[in-house]
């Protein structure tokens, strides 16, 4: 049976994103060979959204974004870290939302839900 999912980031400075999960972020990890970081996520969710090639995503696109329970203390939290956000904090209906710099060139979104999750 399905246990968990595994994600990725493709960047063109993997070593670097590395040390920004480990270092900046906090996540823990296991190094599998080679200075290779698998590192361990907290929980996760899944979402299932219709492709909008207005939107730029076509049918087989996938995202990936980080979530929180306090959207104003962990941006705090991170900033202090010497994470750099792009963006304020904006209300898109699904919750509160905001991106942040990543070694290789690109923003990853961080969110406080308004659903609640289900631990059962």
């Amino acid at each position: 049976m399905i246990r968990g999912v595994h994600t990725m980031f493709y960047s063109s400075q993997p070593e670097e994103l590395r040390a920004f999960i480990r270092d900046k972020l906090g996540f823990r990890c296991t190094d599998v060979g080679e200075g290779w970081l698998i590192f361990d996520v907290p929980e996760a969710d899944m979402g299932c959204h219709p492709a909008a090639a207005l939107d730029g995503k076509r049918s087989g696109t996938h995202d990936i974004s980080f979530y929180c329970d306090d959207i104003e203390k962990t941006v705090a939290e991170l900033k202090d870290r010497g994470v750099e956000f792009t963006e304020g904090i904006s209300d898109q209906g699904y919750g509160l939302v905001t991106h942040f710099k990543v070694p290789g060139d690109f923003a990853v979104q961080l969110y406080q839900p308004r659903y609640e999750k289900r631990f059962d």
